[in-house]
């Protein structure tokens, strides 16, 4: 009977390379982060450093974060490529023009700003600049509101199937909803008013 690695166990080894007729050496360490439930055989992620303390540091977290339960495989989408996927096949039961909106704010200010963004690297630093940029750009706060809100749900959707752990928008802060002031017409206003009112 093969014995099944268990999660978090990993193994530490120094390694030598020759790349263009230069040696080389770094760390590395491998961390068993599940099974395949197709072959039953251990899955392995593997971490690289100059130094044995920083791979031993980055095999720790992972160790942790698989004994919580919060451990994501690492994965190369980027914002822009989860933000096509997730208007193509999540957003099935909205209005075509809301679609068409989302499209447009996405093509326009998200994807050029943040795009490139690996999703799971994404920051609430990155976002946060990202929403200042376009304040200091002179954007009004109520479409500012409206790219957060767009960009939250679909960060949100992202959490809900496993990419990534945390939403790094949840706490940013927004510029405040313009307000329209009333005035009340006053005395000469109101005379005025009715004096050019016309029954019917």
């Amino acid at each position: 009977m093969t014995k099944k690695s268990a999660s978090g166990s990993g193994s530490l080894r120094k390694k030598t390379v020759v790349r263009r007729g230069q040696e080389y050496t770094y760390w590395e360490g491998r961390v068993t982060v599940g099974t395949d439930p197709g072959t039953g055989k251990p899955i392995r992620r593997s971490f690289t450093g100059k130094t044995q303390k920083e791979v031993r540091e980055k095999m720790q977290r992972a160790s942790v974060e698989l004994t919580d339960g919060v451990y994501i495989n690492p994965s190369k989408i980027t914002v822009g490529e989860w933000l096509d996927t997730w208007v193509s096949e999540y957003l099935g039961g909205r209005k075509e023009s809301t679609i068409d909106a989302y499209k447009t704010k996405i093509r326009v200010h998200i994807a050029p700003a943040l795009g490139r963004v690996r999703l799971q690297a994404l920051t609430p630093a990155q976002i946060q600049k990202f929403y200042n940029d376009l304040q200091r750009s002179g954007m009004a706060p109520t479409t500012i509101r409206l790219i957060h809100a767009i960009l939250h749900e679909a960060l949100d959707k992202a959490v809900k199937i496993g990419y990534i752990y945390r939403n790094p928008s949840d706490n940013a802060e927004l510029p405040r909803a313009e307000k329209t002031e009333i005035h009340p017409l006053d005395a000469k206003e109101t005379a005025d008013f009715f004096a050019g009112y016309t029954r019917p």
